[in-house]
């Protein structure tokens, strides 16, 4: 249960149950059939640590994050709302995988879905490079997928 004194950092058990949390779920993103192909030539554990010391700080914890922000560092990606809600249902098996409690999961939840309006896109025009010569990274849904 929520301690209106604590941050929710403490409350789902700090860095460590974030660092489980993200392992559990980029091993989840990494062999999904469609979402993988956001992750092609990127290090995996760099992207739980960059994902762990972001949450970290959104979460009232250490704000260690020194990456880019969300919007501007998939500014490149054309995600859909059906890919940005299938990551989100990852995340909540995830966080269920995890052990976090369900009021907790809600908030973290909450956290990570505020970015959607932002992220997701309704072509791939509303989509530009990082720098000049960047492609913009589209995942087909895989034939056969539903």
């Amino acid at each position: 249960m929520a301690n209106p004194g604590k941050s929710l950092f403490d409350e789902v058990g700090g860095r460590p149950t974030l660092e489980r949390v993200h392992k559990i779920f980029y091993d989840k993103l990494w062999s999904h059939p469609w979402l993988k192909g956001f992750f092609v030539k990127l290090n995996q554990k760099l992207l739980e640590n960059q994902q762990t010391d972001f949450m970290s700080g959104a979460m009232g914890g250490p704000d260690n994050y020194a990456g880019k922000l969300p919007v501007p560092a998939h500014k490149h990606m054309y995600i859909t709302a059906e890919q940005f809600d299938l990551r989100s249902s990852i995340l909540k098996q995830s966080l269920i995988e995890a052990g976090v409690a369900p009021d907790l999961r809600e908030k973290w939840l909450k956290i990570d879905g505020a970015f959607k309006g932002k992220m997701v896109k309704k072509s791939p025009a509303e989509c530009e490079g990082r720098y000049k010569t960047e492609s913009i990274l589209i995942v087909e849904k895989p034939k056969g997928y539903s």
